[in-house]
Formats: C-alpha cells, sequence, structure tokens
C-alpha cells in the first residue's frame, strides 16, 4: 500500500486486483445486476482511491477504506442520476450475477427487490453497515433504513419459499 501511495502504478494494480472481487458483488447487488454500472462504480472508486491514497493513513484499513469509497460512489451515482433499475418493472426478468458459485434463487430475488429495500439489504447483509451509517449515506431517516430492511426480509422470505 505504501509503494501505491508513492505512485507505484504496479502495487495499486495489485490492490486492485486484490480488492476489486470482493467489492464487485455488493455493487452488482446495488446496480439491481446490471453488470456495466457496477463495474463503472467500481472502476470509479479505484480512480478516486489513487488520487486520495495519501490520506489514508493505516494500510490496514484500505479493505473498509476502499469499501467505503466504492458504495458512496455508487450510492452518489444513484442520487444524482435518479439511476432506475429495470428489474423495477414488474415483468422484467432478474439478472444472473456473473460470479460462479452464485445462489441464482437468492441472487435473483435480491436483484428483484424494489430499489431502497435492495440497497439498504445490501448494505445492512453485505457491507455490514448499521442504520445509522446507512441512514446517512442514503440521506434517510434510521427509521426508513429499519423498514426498508424488514421489507426486503419479508419479499426474500415470500419469494424464496
Amino acid at each position: 500500500m505504501t509503494a501505491a501511495a508513492r505512485g507505484d502504478r504496479d502495487a495499486f494494480e495489485r490492490l486492485y486486483r486484490a480488492h476489486a472481487t470482493g467489492l464487485f458483488p455488493a455493487l452488482w447487488r446495488l446496480a439491481g445486476g446490471d453488470r456495466g454500472r457496477a463495474e463503472d462504480w467500481l472502476q470509479d472508486a479505484f480512480v478516486q482511491a489513487w488520487g486520495r491514497l495519501d490520506q489514508l493513513k493505516d494500510p490496514a484499513a484500505f479493505p473498509a477504506w476502499i469499501q467505503r469509497l466504492a458504495i458512496n460512489v455508487a450510492l452518489s451515482d444513484r442520487r444524482r442520476a435518479g439511476f432506475r433499475v429495470a428489474s423495477e418493472a414488474p415483468d422484467a426478468a432478474a439478472p444472473e450475477p456473473p460470479w460462479p458459485g452464485a445462489d441464482l434463487d437468492l441472487e435473483r430475488a435480491i436483484a428483484t427487490l424494489p430499489d431502497r429495500a435492495r440497497q439498504v439489504f445490501v448494505l445492512f447483509h453485505l457491507c455490514d453497515l448499521g442504520h445509522a451509517e446507512i441512514a446517512e449515506r442514503m440521506a434517510v431517516e434510521v427509521g426508513t433504513s429499519k423498514a426498508q430492511l424488514h421489507r426486503a426480509r419479508t419479499i426474500l422470505k415470500e419469494k424464496l419459499t
């Protein structure tokens, strides 16, 4: 990490390869299965990270830092563009995850959740954020975050039983 912070592109590429694969599934889910959008967010997060690596004082904090950055890129883009996913249409086919070994029924069910419920579900269960942080990042009340998580769980339970 320190070499990357000094401008070593090869070191930064190693950071990218070590962390991008782990970040992509959460971004893909936040994008409602839109692979291109998730890839754009991932790339944007790493471009921003490249310019800010000198701000990160503890190299061990990089995984959490890049995850926060990637989530912020995704949520910011969604707010700015008023982004809506195709899976919100009632007759839209759920996308298939682009990584091997995924539980397709679960992934399809997550992808077809209503937008806010999916965002909260992904941030809470897959990104390990608490309701206060989710509420702050999504610019909603904590109660809204809790209600959306309950909604997501209820819908998933119905779809998967």
